[in-house]
């Protein structure tokens, strides 16, 4: 599934590419929106990673993301 919504802005991806969302201080941010549906998430950080839960479509990890680069 592709996402449709930016994890760190909520907006729709329209084709800007949102440089300003993809950036080195924000590789390492968990995701704040579904990228699914644009609903703000439930985040937790720890100190080893960190959990995101949309109320929707279900959780994700620290573990499940692709690595920054």
């Amino acid at each position: 599934m592709t996402d449709r919504f930016c994890v760190h802005c909520g907006q729709a991806y329209d084709g800007s590419g949102h440089a300003e969302c993809r950036n080195p201080r924000t590789a390492l941010e968990p995701p704040r929106y579904c990228p699914q549906c644009a609903r703000r998430m439930v985040v937790q950080v720890t100190p080893s990673g960190w959990q995101a839960r949309c109320s929707r479509h279900g959780e994700a990890t620290s573990a499940d993301a692709p690595a920054p680069g």
